[in-house]
């Protein structure tokens, strides 16, 4: 498919602004170069991939900012020819060692918000990061035009000596203009420099008096500048110097290409996954800017827009609006006054579904709900992906073909109709304006006729009344209109589906103050049949208005009551936790009482085990044995208090009653303890009842 800005259609649906948008929220040139030339995904599946990763993205940025691309640059010329074993300049590996910090910066910012799966992982994990040859590159490189002395101890040894032999012959210089001989033939008293060596200034009557090598001459001929001959060794040594350091900044680059080339496929393709992060990442910048939210997408022809804004319009003046196409019906005749809407109702429909289709969220009311135990429920709007989308919206006269504008609405018509099938979108403003109203009216219901028939989903915008029974009379086209209010003389822009829309000339005239008699005469000049039109006309706009207040009021209950069924869940589930907590607490501590018990009674009858033996050397054997047994029962009696607390009933238990009289052997429920026991005993003065639950008795 085309690009948006080599495609009319998209263009008349003004997608390239959008991708405009899109760019201003990239970084890197390349990035902004995608965005620019992103193309609608006709295939399903691939919209949902892009979606899907806008809104991954979206969400990354909410909850952990955004990452930084800035100094992301394309360097992959220099890369490739570093590989085939070019020299690249200092600032081409500065700008090498930019995008390994950004690919760097990247992988550290997922790492960071690490424990969060997302589809862009896989962006994320084929970064590879290389700061190795990064800081190799900037602890050598200082600058554009400036190699660091740590670049190697070859380089740091000749700029030492450089150095000592350029104060040597300022040394030298320095004693020469403070020299009484001297100072009457210099210029001035200075040392400078002329083509990389140290000279003076001498006054061009007395260039005799200083023996030395002339560099060059001043503009006004009075002054020469001298190499005097006792530096002249001098400054051929740093001339000497100065071309090794050349040398062995060439060198240390040729070195740092080499180690640059090596790696430039994982640059590169580093780069590659950065470049598409940017553009994703941007698609999320602007659904943030929008106030934009992920649609439902199918490949079925189902547009369901709910609150939808058009997205070039500003935000204190666009009004958001419900539109449908392709459910219960597969054609949508819009019609009303002028500047109502209907022209930016079908804009916003064809311009929603290529954004969607580019995998760019739309800017529509998010009312998708997820409730605690994750049932989610959908209320978000819903797109349909089209092998193509066609368009025939605003003046389209050509000078240049002496074409009319019905002339060339009809020529793009015409080429509509021949490539429009099922699996199509065609949006067509002012269908048949611009001719004879009855032949136009005829010509709109032959072509959405044509349309239907061919299987398209169509919406249409129209003046003629014509199209208005037509759609009451058709099957699966449906009318629309711009709501008007008439009191305010001004359009609502609400879109309002199943309702024709009215003229209200007669009602407009009035308010404006023609005179009552002119507007009669006009309402006596209409037949009566379209008199009685349009009053089902105004009795249909009346019960819809009225249908959708219920219907807002509705979702606002359900809203509402959606909100205290999730409080009632959450307050639920709380106390179902604090009473196992409470419960496992309670067993824990029946439990350490019970060993307890147990570790004493042992040792009692270890005791009484031993006091048998001795019995004939101890006469206390009777006493000692009654006291053993008198506090084991004491133990059991605790262990039986604990492990079989006797509770108040639960709420829910508290109004039981026994269908009879209680008798040895029933079977019951022990409700605290969630055991089935039987029956011992009767109940005794205190209603207690004595049971058995497996080898434990208990009252």
């Amino acid at each position: 498919m085309m690009k948006a800005t080599e495609n009319r259609h998209f263009r008349s649906l003004e997608l390239d602004k959008i991708l405009e948008m899109l760019a201003s929220h990239a970084t890197c040139a390349d990035a902004k170069e995608l965005a620019l030339s992103l193309t609608p995904q006709t295939d399903l599946y691939l919209a949902q991939a892009l979606l899907k990763q806008t809104e991954d993205a979206h969400m990354l940025l909410a909850r952990f900012g955004g990452p930084s691309f800035g100094g992301l640059h394309n360097v992959n010329n220099a890369l490739q020819r570093a590989a085939a074993g070019g020299m690249l300049t200092m600032r081409e590996l500065l700008e090498i060692a930019e995008v390994l910090r950004v690919i760097r910066s990247l992988s550290e910012w997922r790492s960071r918000s690490a424990g969060v799966d997302t589809c862009l992982d896989n962006f994320f994990q084929a970064l590879m990061p290389n700061k190795f040859l990064e800081e190799r590159i900037l602890n050598a490189i200082l600058s554009e035009d400036e190699m660091a002395d740590s670049a190697s101890p070859t380089l740091q040894d000749i700029r030492r000596k450089i150095r000592a032999a350029s104060s040597r012959v300022r040394d030298r210089l320095d004693q020469m203009i403070r020299s009484p001989h001297y100072q009457k033939f210099l210029q001035e008293p200075i040392v400078t420099q002329r083509n990389g060596r140290f000279v003076v200034p001498v006054k061009n009557e007395s260039r005799g008096e200083v023996p030395g090598l002339v560099h060059d001459t001043s503009s006004s001929g009075a002054t020469v500048f001298i190499e005097p001959m006792g530096v002249v060794e001098a400054n051929n040594e740093i001339k000497v110097l100065q071309s090794k350091e050349r040398d062995e900044i060439d060198r240390i680059l040729m070195e740092l290409s080499t180690e640059a080339g090596s790696f430039a496929e994982s640059v590169k393709a580093s780069y590659e996954c950065a470049v598409e992060l940017n553009l994703i990442f941007a698609k999320a910048q602007l659904a943030y800017e929008m106030k934009a939210a992920p649609p439902l997408l199918n490949d079925e022809g189902i547009i369901e827009l709910r609150h939808a804004r058009h997205p070039l319009i500003a935000k204190d003046k666009v009004v958001p609006t419900d539109i449908r196409l392709g459910g219960d019906f597969d054609t949508l005749v819009i019609t009303g006054p002028n500047t109502g809407g209907k022209t930016v109702s079908i804009k916003t429909i064809g311009l929603l579904t290529l954004m969607a289709m580019c995998g760019l969220m739309i800017p529509v009311a998010d009312q998708s709900r997820v409730s605690i135990f994750t049932h989610v429920l959908a209320d978000r709007s819903e797109l349909s992906v089209f092998r193509e989308v066609y368009a025939d919206i605003g003046d389209e006269q050509s000078i240049e073909q002496s074409l009319s504008t019905f002339s060339a609405h009809m020529t793009n018509i015409i080429d509509i109709l021949r490539q429009a099938d099922g699996h199509s979108l065609v949006l067509i403003d002012e269908l048949g304006a611009g001719t004879d109203p009855i032949e136009g009216a005829a010509l709109a219901m032959a072509i959405l006729e044509q349309l239907h028939l061919q299987g398209a989903k169509v919406a249409a915008t129209t003046h003629y009344a014509e199209l208005k029974a037509y759609a009451l009379q058709t099957p699966r086209v449906e009318n629309g209109c711009c709501e008007f209010d008439v009191a305010t003389l001004r359009p609502t822009y609400r879109l309002l589906i199943g309702v024709p829309g009215r003229s209200n000339a007669f009602a407009i005239s009035e308010r404006l103050g023609m005179e009552t008699a002119v507007v009669d005469r006009a309402r006596e000049l209409v037949s009566a049949e379209n008199t009685r039109f349009e009053d089902v006309v105004e009795s249909l706009e009346k019960s819809h208005q009225a249908l959708e207040q219920e219907r807002e009021e509705a979702r606002s209950q359900r809203s509402e009551a959606e909100a205290i069924r999730q409080r009632a869940e959450e307050q639920l589930k709380s106390i179902d936790q604090l009473r196992n907590r409470e419960i496992e607490q309670a067993r824990a501590q029946a439990m350490r009482i019970v060993e307890q018990a147990r570790r004493e009674s042992q040792a009692f009858l270890m005791e009484l085990e031993k006091l048998k033996k001795e019995k004939e050397k101890n006469q206390n054997l009777a006493e000692l044995a009654r006291r053993a047994k008198s506090q084991m029962k004491q133990h059991a009696n605790a262990m039986a208090e604990v492990t079989n607390p006797v509770v108040a009933p639960v709420a829910d238990d508290a109004d039981y009653v026994l269908p009879r009289p209680l008798r040895v052997g029933d079977a019951v429920l022990i409700a605290d303890l969630d055991k089935q026991a039987t029956v011992l005993a009767l109940p005794d003065k205190n209603g207690n009842v004595e049971v058995q639950a497996g080898p434990l008795k208990t009252r």
